[in-house]
C-alpha cells in the first residue's frame, strides 16, 4: 500500500463544515480536487490529515483553529469614517472588497457593519476562528 506523503500529488474529495454542521465548501458535483502535499496551498490541517492516507480511504476529521485559517484578530477590523466612503459607492454588509494597504499591497476585506458616522471593514480570513470539519476520501496519488 502506497500512503501519501510530502511532495505527492492527490486527488481528494471533500466537503467541509463549520462545527454546527453549515457545509462552507465541497468537491461534490466538481472534480476532485488535486493538491501537492506540503506545497502550502491548502491549510496546514488539511494537508496533514491527508498525509498517510491510502487510495480509497475515508475519514473525517477537526481541524483546530491554529492548524485551519488563525484565531479573529479584532485589529484587522478597519474602522472608516462613513465621509470617506466615494459618494458614487453604496456599499452593503456583507459585500467584498479590495482595498490598498499601508505597504501599496492590495488587501481583501469584507463590509461587516455600516452606521451613520462609519464602515467597518474586516480583513481576517472568513473561517478565522472556526474549527473546521473535513469528510475526505483520497481518490489517487500520483
Amino acid at each position: 500500500m502506497i500512503h501519501a506523503k510530502p511532495g505527492d500529488k492527490v486527488k481528494v474529495k471533500y466537503t467541509g463544515k463549520l462545527t454546527d454542521g453549515t457545509v462552507f465548501d465541497s468537491s461534490v458535483g466538481r472534480p476532485p480536487l488535486e493538491v501537492v502535499l506540503g506545497s502550502g496551498h491548502v491549510i496546514e490541517g488539511f494537508d496533514e490529515a491527508l498525509t498517510g492516507m491510502i487510495v480509497g480511504e475515508k475519514k473525517t476529521v477537526i481541524i483546530p483553529v491554529e492548524k485551519a485559517y488563525g484565531p479573529f484578530d479584532p485589529d484587522k477590523v478597519m474602522e472608516m469614517p462613513i465621509e470617506q466612503v466615494p459618494p458614487d459607492f453604496s456599499p452593503e454588509v456583507g459585500q467584498k472588497l479590495e482595498v490598498g494597504g499601508v505597504n501599496g499591497e492590495i488587501v481583501l476585506v469584507v463590509v461587516r457593519e455600516i452606521t451613520d458616522t462609519h464602515i467597518y471593514l474586516d480583513a481576517n480570513p472568513p473561517l478565522a476562528g472556526e474549527e473546521l470539519v473535513f469528510d475526505l476520501e483520497l481518490v489517487d496519488i500520483g
